[in-house]
């Protein structure tokens, strides 16, 4: 069987990584890449690089991945739709609700395979989380808590933190718990002097009863990317920035010295930080649309998800402007 024909458009800080593994994916071929600016990281390895969606489109793509700023994904996602190219488009899907959902409506009506690169689902200490938790290793899952921290990216412009950081938070809870968001209220700055908001505080609430909160900004001399999940039997933590898992047991023994009982409380139990495997997400994500373009079972984030996403999103950008917890 011949190899896919892919195409990638964007080749800035992502597209460049993209470029990396599409040229070495197997049963995938890259046959041209685009970008208005040319291939300034050096990245086509000798392929043709085009100007436009339209010239991209040309070379008979099967599928193809979109990793230009946010403010593009509508118009460059339409066009491949009606071209009748398979498509992944980096997160968050399109910069408002109602383009997401005209993405997602577009690539459904066309039998196309649509998908959304939210790279955490694919992180090995997430997914280890989540099929611990479906087999039941957390019991009944309770909080949800994000830290997402770091400085400001100058590239990105056309958008705030809300949608580029914090969005990785909203689809990786809804993700790994298999609970929608029903609700958030959250807080926003604006401290960097731009237009969007680089720093949020959210609140928000699952449809299976479980509470979250999530820290993001742009703001911290540091980087931080943890996510601690907490349930009836204890508790995972996952460092995405090391792909290591951390299980924090419900212990059964108490203390008898009483005054560590009261400060530790009595339901400590074993730490066990998980041996696992841990390939590069972004390959990781690139197999799976591969797979789901050929018509195989597959994980992808889906363009609905990613609408639902974004949603969420808007709806934390205006609980901050209102003041108010908005229902989601």
């Amino acid at each position: 069987m011949a190899d896919l024909r892919a195409g990638l458009i964007g080749l800035g800080m992502m597209g460049r990584h993209h470029a990396r593994v599409l040229g070495s994916l197997p049963g995938v071929e890259l046959v041209a890449v685009a970008d208005p600016g040319g291939d300034v990281h050096g990245v086509s390895g000798g392929r043709p690089v085009e100007e436009s969606i339209e010239a991209l489109i040309g070379h008979g793509l099967d599928y193809c991945m979109v990793a230009v700023p946010t403010i593009y994904h509508e118009q460059i996602g339409l066009a491949l739709a009606e071209a009748g190219v398979h498509t992944m488009i980096e997160k968050p899907l399109a910069q408002d609700t109602a383009s997401s959902q005209a993405l997602a409506e577009a690539f459904e009506t066309k039998g196309l395979v649509g998908a959304v690169g939210h790279i955490e689902r694919y992180n090995p200490a997430l997914q280890q989380a989540r099929a611990r938790i479906e087999a039941g290793d957390l019991g009944e899952i309770y909080q949800v808590v994000t830290r997402r921290q770091g400085p400001f990216p100058a590239r990105i412009a056309d958008v705030g933190v809300v949608k580029d950081l914090g969005t990785h938070d909203i689809d990786l809870t809804a993700w790994v718990t298999q609970q929608e968001f029903t609700s958030v209220a959250a807080r926003t700055t604006h401290r960097s002097g731009r237009e969007f908001e680089d720093m949020v505080s959210v609140v928000g609430q699952l449809s299976k009863g479980a509470i979250t909160n999530h820290l993001v900004n742009w703001l911290s001399p540091f980087k931080e990317r943890v996510t601690v999940i907490t349930g009836s039997k204890g508790s995972f933590v996952a460092d995405t920035l090391t792909a290591d898992l951390t299980f924090h047991a419900n212990g059964e023994i108490e203390s008898s010295w009483d005054a560590i009982a009261k400060f530790r409380g009595v339901s400590e139990g074993d730490v066990v930080r998980f041996a696992i495997s841990k390939p590069e997400p972004l390959r990781t994500e690139h197999e799976q649309f591969r797979d789901a373009v050929l018509g195989k079972d597959a994980d992808i984030v889906t363009m609905t998800q990613g609408m639902r996403t974004v949603k969420v999103a808007e709806a934390c950008i205006e609980s901050s402007a209102t003041g108010t917890v908005v229902t989601v």
